[in-house]
C-alpha cells in the first residue's frame, strides 16, 4: 500500500499559497487544508466573545473550540463546532487581528493537532506559514511562495471589493502581517531548509502551478 503524500506549501500573506494547494489537490484527486483558515476561525471564536487581542485569551477555551475543513468541487469550508464559518472568517476585521492570535504558542499547538490528525489516513496537500517547518517538517514535497508587497496588496485589494478598504490600508495590513509573522518566537515564517522557493510577483497562477507540478512530477 502507498504511504499518504504530504505537500507543504508555505508562503507570505497573498502569495496565492492557497489558490496553488487547491490545484494541486485537484490535480492529483487529494485533500486539501489551508491552515490559515482554522487560525482565522480561532480568532473569530475569541472575537465574539469580545476578546480581539491574544493577551486576553484564557487558554481553557481552546479545549471548546473544534475545528474541521471540508473540500469539495474547488470550495473550501471551514467548521468552528460544526458551524460553517467560511465566509466569516474573510472578514477584514479577522484579518487584521488573526497574526496577533497566531503567535500565541497554545494556538499554534491547538492547531498543529488539528491538521496533523486530519492529514493522518489520507494524502494532503496543505497551505500555511509553517507547514514545512514545523507541522510536517517531513513532508515528501515543500514550496515557498513570495512576492513583493505592492503586488500581494494589489491581488488582495481586488479581492475586497468595499468601498470603505482602499489600497494603502490594504498594503499597511500585509505589511504588518509579514513583520509578525517573521518575527514571532514560536514557528516564525520562514522557508524550510529543502524548501523549493517561487517568486511569483511575475507569474500567473497557472505559471506557478506549472513550477510546482514540475518538480513534484520530476
Amino acid at each position: 500500500m502507498l504511504k499518504n503524500m504530504i505537500i507543504a506549501i508555505d508562503g507570505e500573506a497573498s502569495s496565492g499559497k492557497s489558490t496553488q494547494a487547491k490545484k494541486v489537490a485537484d490535480y492529483f484527486g487529494y485533500s486539501y487544508l489551508d491552515s490559515g483558515a482554522f487560525y482565522r476561525a480561532i480568532t473569530l471564536f475569541f472575537k465574539k466573545k469580545g476578546i480581539t487581542t491574544a493577551n486576553r485569551i484564557d487558554k481553557n477555551d481552546l479545549n471548546k473550540i473544534s475545528l474541521n475543513s471540508k473540500y469539495d468541487d474547488g470550495k473550501n469550508s471551514i467548521y468552528l463546532n460544526d458551524e460553517d464559518v467560511s465566509n466569516d472568517i474573510r472578514s477584514t476585521d479577522i484579518s487584521e487581528i488573526v497574526s496577533d492570535f497566531a503567535k500565541e504558542k497554545t494556538v499554534r499547538e491547538h492547531v498543529y493537532r488539528h491538521l496533523r490528525e486530519f492529514s493522518e489516513n489520507r494524502s494532503t496537500v496543505i497551505d500555511g506559514r509553517d507547514i514545512g517547518t514545523v507541522v510536517f517538517p517531513n513532508a515528501d514535497f515543500k514550496f515557498f511562495l513570495y512576492a513583493k508587497p505592492e503586488i500581494r496588496a494589489k491581488r488582495r485589494f481586488s479581492e475586497i471589493n468595499k468601498d470603505d478598504i482602499n489600497y494603502d490600508s490594504v498594503l499597511d495590513n500585509l505589511n504588518y502581517r509579514d513583520i509578525t509573522d517573521s518575527t514571532r518566537k514560536i514557528a516564525p515564517l520562514k522557508k524550510a531548509y529543502d524548501a523549493h522557493s517561487i517568486d511569483v510577483s511575475d507569474l500567473s497562477i497557472d505559471q506557478v502551478f506549472e513550477k510546482v507540478l514540475s518538480i513534484i512530477e520530476k
